[in-house]
C-alpha cells in the first residue's frame, strides 16, 4: 500500500497572516494560462445557482447588523482551477465560486468576489472580506486564526490514458518502477515521487522517471500524447483534466493524503459562521453542493458534514 504522507507545509508569520500557505500543492492556475490541453469551454460553466431558493429560518440566523449592505463579501484567489479561477472575460469561477453563490441563495443575500493574494486573505476576514474561500487546508494554525467551516477534501491523484492501457496500478510504490510520470515543478508531488523513485532503485527496480513541468496543461498535453505513463497531481486537479481534454484521461487509484479545506469567517462573527454552517450544510443535505463538484468533475471530493473546527493534525 502507499504510505501517505504530509504534503501541506505551513507557512508561520506574525499576527492573523498564521499558516496562510499552501506549499507543494498542484498550481492549477496554469491549466487556463496555456490552453494546449483542451480547448473545451463546457468545463467552465459550473452550476446554475440560480436554482437554488432562499431558506428563511436560516436566512434568520445572520445577525441584524451584518451585511446591512446585503451582500457577502468574498476573498478568494482566483488562481486555483477548478476551485476558483477567472474565466476569459476576467469573471470568477470554479466550484468555490459557484458555492458561495449557493451560500448567499441560501441567506437571501448577494455576493462580490474579489481576487486577492492568497496569503492575505486571512488577515483580512471580517476587515475587507466577510468570507475567505480559497482551497484553504484546516490546520490547527489556521483555526487559530480565523473559524473554518468545512466542505472538502482534497488529497492527490493520479491521471492515466482513458482505459488505463498500460495497467498501471499506484496502490504500491513498486507498480511506478519504471514508468516516465508528469508532475508540475515545484510540488509536492514532484518531491514524493522523486522520494519513491528512490525506492525503486533500493528495490533493485527501475527509477520512476519524474518529468516536470511548469505547467500542469503540459503535463496532461504530454500524457494524451502519449510521452508519459501518467500525470500526479492535486485530486481535484486530476478529476477536472479528464473534463478539459475531452475524456482522453481517467483518475487511477486512489486519492491519497486528502485533507479538509474550509470556508474562513472571523471568530469576532459567531452569528456570521452560525448561519453560514447552517447554509452549506443545508447545500450538502439537499445534493446541491456535490451537484456542485460534479459539474466540474470531482464530485467524489464533496463532505457530507460542514463541521466548525474540525479537529486536524498540524
Amino acid at each position: 500500500m502507499r504510505v501517505p504522507t504530509a504534503r501541506r507545509a505551513i507557512v508561520v508569520a506574525t499576527g492573523l497572516t498564521l499558516a496562510v500557505g499552501l506549499a507543494g500543492c498542484t498550481n492549477a492556475a496554469d491549466w487556463h494560462a496555456s490552453g494546449s490541453a483542451s480547448s473545451s469551454s463546457s468545463a467552465d460553466q459550473g452550476y446554475d445557482t440560480s436554482t437554488v431558493e432562499e431558506q428563511a429560518d436560516i436566512a434568520a440566523l445572520l445577525p441584524e447588523d451584518a451585511l446591512s449592505d446585503g451582500v457577502l463579501d468574498i476573498g478568494t484567489s482566483t488562481a486555483y482551477p477548478p476551485g476558483e479561477f477567472l474565466d476569459s472575460d476576467g469573471t470568477p469561477i470554479g466550484y468555490e465560486v459557484d458555492l458561495t453563490h449557493a451560500i448567499a441563495r441560501v441567506l437571501g443575500v448577494k455576493t462580490t468576489t474579489h481576487s486577492a493574494a492568497f496569503d492575505s486573505i486571512i488577515s483580512s476576514i471580517g476587515s475587507k472580506y466577510d468570507l475567505g474561500v480559497a482551497a484553504m487546508t484546516i490546520t490547527t494554525a489556521r483555526e487559530s486564526a480565523v473559524d473554518m467551516i468545512s466542505y472538502i477534501n482534497v488529497g492527490s491523484q493520479f491521471n492515466v490514458q482513458t482505459g488505463n492501457p498500460k495497467s498501471i496500478d499506484p496502490s504500491d510504490t513498486m507498480n511506478l518502477c519504471g514508468l516516465t510520470i508528469g508532475v508540475q515543478t515545484g510540488t509536492g508531488q514532484e518531491t514524493e515521487l522523486g522520494t519513491d523513485s528512490q525506492k525503486c532503485q533500493d528495490a533493485g527496480r527501475a527509477a520512476i522517471q519524474v518529468r516536470s513541468y511548469s505547467k500542469q496543461s503540459e503535463a496532461a498535453t504530454a500524457l494524451v500524447g502519449g510521452t508519459i505513463d501518467a500525470t500526479y497531481s492535486d485530486s481535484t486537479v486530476a478529476g477536472y483534466a479528464a473534463q478539459l481534454t475531452d475524456g482522453q484521461v481517467e483518475t487511477v487509484g486512489e486519492v491519497v493524503d486528502a485533507l479538509p479545506q474550509g470556508i474562513a469567517v472571523s471568530k469576532d462573527d459567531p452569528q456570521l459562521t452560525k448561519a453560514v454552517q447552517a447554509a452549506v450544510q443545508y447545500l450538502m443535505d439537499e445534493g446541491i453542493w456535490t451537484d456542485i463538484l460534479a459539474s466540474w468533475g470531482v464530485k467524489d471530493a464533496a463532505l457530507t458534514k460542514a463541521e466548525l473546527n474540525p479537529s486536524v493534525d498540524g
